[in-house]
């Protein structure tokens, strides 16, 4: 008895091992016409065994290139689209830029604090004066949304005035939005679930079956 862990690896699992041993077998084939014609055969049965290819633009492209792959690139046949080399697949990717910069309160994002520098720029008058309340109650907001205790117009009015380095500024005497107004509209925003698409209710459903099965009933009565 083999083993999969005593048999040579497979260079893409997904494929098989069958299309492995296909694959090997036509580099063994000495004409070159023949081995065309073998390697065109197996392409049309990796397409069948992995049809999710084909919603991929130029899957055919794709197959080619996992048949060189396969083959270790030992394989010399005549390819309708560019031979691939082994650096095309040894070339190690380049690294993804990840943002360095620190969140103060992870809870409230990024965005808000791009958005607090935006209203620094922006001169002073009634425009900053109501986007500063509303970066606020967005805070408060954010806040509610995060955690499970309320919250006070004092916390967020402190950590207001950290955000923004006290360059923003609000009247403290105005109230906010109150919390649990905020957490009625989160819950107001859900998606209601549609008992009976129908138009009518349960009961009303229920009560027709009961109406007809006795209307059923009475008509299948004997009459004397």
């Amino acid at each position: 008895m083999e083993y999969n862990t005593q048999l040579p690896k497979l260079e893409i699992p997904e494929y098989g091992r069958n299309i492995q041993v296909m694959i090997d077998h036509c580099i063994t084939i000495e004409d070159r016409e023949e081995r065309n014609k073998c390697a065109r055969a197996i392409i049309q049965i990796m397409g069948q065994l992995n049809p999710h290819l084909r919603d991929i633009a130029d899957f055919t492209h794709k197959l080619w290139d996992h048949l060189f792959l396969i083959s270790k690139f030992k394989l010399d046949v005549d390819s309708p689209y560019p031979r691939p080399n082994a650096e095309t697949f040894t070339t190690k990717p380049k690294n993804v830029p990840y943002p360095a910069t620190k969140i103060r309160y992870k809870h409230y994002g990024k965005t808000i604090e791009r958005i607090i520098d935006a209203a620094k720029t922006y001169e002073e008058g009634p425009e900053k004066k109501e986007l500063s309340r509303l970066i606020a109650n967005h805070l408060k907001k954010s806040y509610v949304n995060w955690n499970k205790d309320s919250v006070t117009d004092d916390v967020i009015f402190k950590q207001f005035k950290e955000m923004t380095n006290n360059e923003l500024h609000i009247d403290e005497n105005s109230a906010l939005t109150h919390a649990n107004e905020l957490k009625n509209k989160n819950h107001n925003n859900q998606t209601p679930i549609t008992v009976n698409a129908g138009g009518g209710n349960n009961k009303n459903r229920h009560k027709n079956k009961k109406n007809k099965f006795k209307h059923r009933n009475n008509n299948n009565r004997p009459t004397s």
